[in-house]
C-alpha cells in the first residue's frame, strides 16, 4: 500500500513538472521570438530604449504614451483602492444586506463591452475636457471603472479569509478609531489581496487600447500601435518590455503572498 502511494505521488509530481514545463515553453517561445526580432540587426533598438533622452527625441509618441501610462497606473491604482477597500470593509461590518448590491455594481463593467462603454464615456469626457482639459491622464477615471470587477473580487476574497468583524470589534474595544482599525488591523491582514487588486489594475491599465484609441488619448498601447507603422523593431521591443514587467509584478505578488502565508503559520 505504501509503495502504491509512493508510485502515485511520483506520477503526480512528474505530471506537474510536465504541465509546468509545457506552459513555460508556451510562454517563453513568443518572448524569445520577439527578442530575436529586435536584435536581428544589432542592439541599436535596445540602446535607444534604455537611453531615455534619445528615446524621447527619436520617438516622441512613445515617450508621451509611456509618461501617460505611468501616471495612469499610479492614479488608477490609488483611486481603485481608496474606493474599494473602505467600502467593502464597511459593507461587511455595518451593511451586510448591501453586499450583493455592491458586488453587482462592481461587476457590472465586466458585462459591458469596451466599445459600448466608450459610447457612454464620450459625453462624460466632453465635460471632463471642458473643466480640466483633454489630458490623457484623465483616463484614470475610466480605468478605475474597468478595474472594479477584478479588484473587488481580489479584496473580497481577502476579507473572506479573515474574521474582520472580530478583529475590528476587538480593536474598537481597546479604544482604536476606525481609521486606526482600517490602517493597522484590516490592511495588514489583507495585504496580499490589496497587492492582487493593485497588480490586476496595473495589468489592465498597461494593456488597455480600445478606450484610449476611440477617445483620441495617448497611452503606451496607442503609442505601440502608431509606432508599429514606422518602426516595427521598437514597437516589438516596447511590447516585450511591457510583458516582462507584468511577469515581474506577478512574480513579486506571488512571493509576497507566500511570505504572508509563512508569517501566519509561524504566528
Amino acid at each position: 500500500m505504501a509503495g502504491l502511494r509512493k508510485r502515485r505521488a511520483r506520477r503526480q509530481q512528474a505530471l506537474r513538472w510536465v504541465v509546468v514545463t509545457l506552459f513555460a515553453v508556451l510562454f517563453l517561445l513568443p518572448l524569445i521570438a520577439m527578442f530575436e526580432f529586435t536584435t536581428r540587426d544589432g542592439w541599436d533598438t535596445w540602446r535607444v530604449f534604455f537611453n531615455w533622452k534619445a528615446l524621447g527625441e527619436t520617438y516622441p509618441i512613445l515617450w508621451t504614451g509611456m509618461k501617460a501610462s505611468f501616471w495612469l497606473v499610479l492614479l488608477s491604482v490609488a483611486l481603485t483602492l481608496v474606493l474599494l477597500v473602505p467600502t467593502v470593509v464597511w459593507v461587511r461590518l455595518r451593511l451586510p444586506r448591501l453586499r450583493r448590491v455592491v458586488e453587482f455594481v462592481s461587476l457590472l463593467p465586466l458585462t459591458v463591452p469596451a466599445v459600448v462603454l466608450v459610447v457612454g464615456l464620450a459625453p462624460v469626457y466632453a465635460w471632463v475636457v471642458y473643466f480640466v482639459g483633454g489630458s490623457s491622464v484623465t483616463l484614470f477615471l475610466a480605468y478605475t471603472v474597468l478595474a472594479l470587477p477584478f479588484a473587488y473580487r481580489a479584496i473580497d476574497a481577502g476579507l473572506s479569509a479573515i474574521d474582520v468583524r472580530t478583529l475590528s470589534e476587538a480593536a474598537r474595544s481597546l479604544g482604536s478609531s476606525w481609521a486606526t482599525v482600517m490602517w493597522r488591523v484590516v490592511l495588514p491582514n489583507i495585504r496580499s489581496a490589496v497587492l492582487s487588486a493593485a497588480f490586476l489594475t496595473v495589468a489592465l491599465v498597461l494593456g488597455e487600447f480600445t478606450i484610449a484609441s476611440l477617445l483620441n488619448r495617448d497611452n503606451i498601447q496607442v503609442a505601440i500601435n502608431q509606432l508599429g507603422k514606422s518602426s516595427a523593431t521598437m514597437s516589438v521591443a516596447v511590447s516585450l518590455a511591457a510583458l516582462v514587467l507584468a511577469f515581474a509584478l506577478l512574480f513579486l505578488l506571488s512571493f509576497a503572498g507566500r511570505r504572508r502565508n509563512r508569517e501566519r503559520k509561524t504566528s
